[in-house]
C-alpha cells in the first residue's frame, strides 16, 4: 500500500510518502529540490554512479514513521546535500529546511 500525506516544515507543505512492502516500509519526504529517506536509500550509489544528477538527499536509519524521519538525525548525506550545509547528525526537518 502507498500512502501520501502533506508534511508541514517551515511553513511549507512537503510530500510524505510511505510504501508498505513485505517486511519493510519505505519512507520519504521531499521538497522540489531534494529529499530525505529511510535506510533503504543508497547514498553511495547517488554519489558514485549517479553523481552527474547532483541529487540532494539524506538518509536516516531505524525510522518507522514519517514523524520519526522528520525528527531523527541523518546518518549520511549526498555530496550535493553537504554542499548546502546538510550534514550527518542533522535532524531530518532541519535538512528539509535547507532544501526549500
Amino acid at each position: 500500500m502507498v500512502t501520501m500525506e502533506p508534511i508541514s516544515v517551515g511553513g511549507q507543505t512537503l510530500v510524505g510518502v510511505e510504501v508498505k512492502l513485505p517486511k519493510t516500509t519505505l519512507l520519504t519526504i521531499s521538497t522540489s529540490r531534494g529529499y530525505i529517506m529511510c535506510g533503504a536509500l543508497d547514498v553511495g550509489l547517488l554519489n558514485d554512479r549517479l553523481g552527474d544528477r547532483k541529487i540532494i538527499a539524506g538518509r536516516a536509519v531505524g525510522v518507522r514513521t514519517l514523524k520519526e524521519l522528520l525528527e531523527s538525525p541523518l546518518e549520511s548525506v549526498t555530496t550535493e546535500a553537504a554542499a548546502l550545509g546538510i550534514v550527518p547528525g542533522m535532524p531530518g526537518h532541519e535538512a528539509l529546511l535547507k532544501m526549500l
